[in-house]
């Protein structure tokens, strides 16, 4: 396997590399180890010399900055922060279950891990830069080498400036008390808790500060979310929804779709997360398609930016069974019942109910 993940991990893509855990290496610890935590690339992963390493800061700023590695250990106080990273496309795979999405990664429930990172916050680097009165966005470009449409360029995002101005935005230089893994972004990339993956860019070469969200390929065109009626011959790309905070989920890792249960009690267990800084509150399990609920026990602290693992104890009758999954957040928003109601042809932020099939003995 390569990159020194675990030899159980599903690759989808061998170039670029992207692979995820099975859902019990996934749901072995609330902290996920590095060789199990989940891994997307749009192009190869770059190998970075960390002495020659530079960062430029610049766009509407006082003063423009180009910083080492060194730089920012020492200049800049070190801050930990603990969040999940999702890719949008997460659950992908039972989107594909309705209809066929060409071209996409076939995700199961599993593009999803959760680390503690530490860095320096971005707010402290942006202040040290000085930043003028009209900007909105703070836009991120990384040293990897995508092509699309006849160009080669760094993949690319932005964040509103409110956000970046949080102090959980982390330039981050080491994961899970390491430093930062080549895959996952060495030496240095954004983290931004609350936010799709995209926007954690990783091999961040710069960060300009300016009054447009970034017009990189993959803010501009490709994470971008469409009704279910819209196909891509048909799609207004400029005037669709810019993706950014991620959506409450919960999942079912175990038992795992098409298990054969023993007798007795049935312990169900997953994983569910919230999007920007709210928290997920509650997580409901049904097996009679949500006419009742039984609410899950938690088995991981409830914060802000990281999931939560849960677990409910129910009793199901013999012969097929489904069981099904809902999460509340902090705001009291709730997941859609069914999937076809927020299917889209990129595949995009699938937060439906989740929903396993078993037979019980």
């Amino acid at each position: 396997m390569p990159f020194d993940k675990h030899t159980r991990l599903i690759v989808r893509e061998r170039e670029p590399f992207n692979a995820e855990p099975s859902p019990d290496l996934l749901r072995q610890a609330p902290i996920t180890p590095n060789e199990l935590f989940f891994v997307r690339n749009h192009a190869a992963v770059p190998v970075v010399d960390a002495v020659a390493y530079r960062l430029l800061v610049d766009g509407m700023v006082d003063k423009s900055l180009t910083l080492t590695l060194e730089d920012i250990k020492r200049d800049f106080p070190k801050r930990t922060v603990t969040a999940t990273l999702q890719c949008a496309g997460n659950r992908r795979e039972d989107f594909m279950k309705i209809e066929e999405i060409p071209g996409e990664v076939a995700w199961g429930a599993e593009a999803i891990s959760n680390a503690v990172w530490a860095g320096a916050a971005l707010r402290d680097v942006l202040v040290a830069a000085g930043v003028h009165v009209k900007v909105a966005h703070a836009a991120f470009v990384g040293l990897d080498e995508v092509e699309k449409r006849n160009e080669r360029f760094g993949f690319g995002g932005s964040i509103p400036l409110e956000k970046a101005l949080n102090g959980e935005v982390l330039l981050a230089y080491e994961m899970n008390g390491e430093p930062l893994p080549m895959v996952h972004g060495f030496p240095v990339r954004a983290v931004v808790p609350g936010y799709i993956g995209a926007r954690s860019v990783k091999w961040l070469e710069r960060i300009k500060l300016q009054t447009e969200p970034s017009d990189n390929y993959y803010q501009a065109h490709a994470y971008k979310l469409f009704p279910p009626h819209v196909r891509a011959e048909t799609a207004d790309w400029e005037n669709a929804l810019m993706l950014g905070e991620q959506s409450l989920n919960a999942v079912i890792c175990r038992p795992v779709d098409g298990a054969t249960l023993e007798k007795g009690a049935v312990i169900v267990q997953g994983y569910a997360v919230a999007g920007g800084n709210r928290r997920v509150e509650r997580v409901d399990v049904s097996i009679d398609g949500g006419e009742t609920w039984t609410v899950a026990d938690w088995e991981s602290e409830n914060q802000s930016w990281a999931w939560r693992f849960w677990q409910a104890r129910i009793e199901l009758p013999p012969g097929a069974q489904q069981i099904v999954v809902r999460a509340w957040d902090s705001a009291a928003n709730t997941q859609p019942e069914d999937a076809r109601r927020i299917w889209n042809f990129k595949g995009y932020m699938n937060n439906a109910w989740h929903k396993v099939n078993v037979i019980q003995k």
